[in-house]
């Protein structure tokens, strides 16, 4: 059977909603940031480099969202992936942009030591990751225009990967709720049943009363 290791409100989401929603049986374990599992050495002979999400298979552990997304689809559900050589690349171009950009901008806020050793500068480093995190939402919500999904007609794992960022949005207090796109969008994420799941499983800041 699979597992995944994630932690709840995570990047890990992606990974956790794409098994969800592709019907596949899993296990799945909870690490929490707070007392640092991720870096336990238990956990460290899965992913040596102590970051979530990780699926182990019987092939061996996959790490990052990328990798595992692409993973699940091409063999548990080739539904959420479209068949298309160049609009699959595509749809793989969005997530490596999702996990170099939009993801290392929102780190900017609430982990500015990874960037930088002088704690002067930390206030500026959120201030611009705020900054260029926020542009990211706002592309996020023009490339939805017009579509179901964001791919377009078809739900796909790319899908669950860009529900993390609006939560994120949502929790540091952007204005998310003004992009009418990535708003609705988000609406009709929350109505699919097995992204309520892994939302409420992780208590998500989308579902919280």
């Amino acid at each position: 059977m699979l597992k995944l290791y994630y932690a709840p409100g995570a990047c890990s989401t992606a990974s956790h909603i794409g098994l969800e929603e592709s019907g596949a049986r899993f296990e799945g374990q909870a690490l929490s940031f707070a007392k640092s599992e991720q870096k336990s050495p238990e956990y460290l002979k899965v992913n040596p480099r102590g970051r979530v999400p990780a699926l182990v298979t019987d092939e061996g552990p996959i790490v990052e969202n990328t990798a595992i997304l692409d993973y699940i689809a091409s063999v548990h559900a080739p539904q959420l992936m479209p068949k298309d050589p160049v609009q699959r690349a595509r749809a793989i171009s969005l997530m490596a942009w999702f996990s170099n950009n939009v993801h290392p901008a929102f780190t900017h806020v609430g982990r500015p030591e990874r960037f930088a050793t002088d704690p002067a500068v930390f206030d500026h480093l959120k201030a611009t990751g705020r900054e260029n995190f926020h542009a990211a939402l706002k592309e996020i919500d023009g490339l939805l225009a017009g579509k179901q999904w964001i791919l377009g007609d078809a739900f796909s794992v790319v899908d669950g990967y860009a529900l993390v960022f609006y939560g994120w949005g949502k929790r540091i207090g952007l204005p998310v709720e003004e992009l009418k796109n990535y708003t609705a969008w988000k609406d009709r994420m929350l109505a699919r049943p097995a992204v309520r799941r892994v939302l409420e499983r992780e208590q998500n800041v989308l579902v919280a009363a």
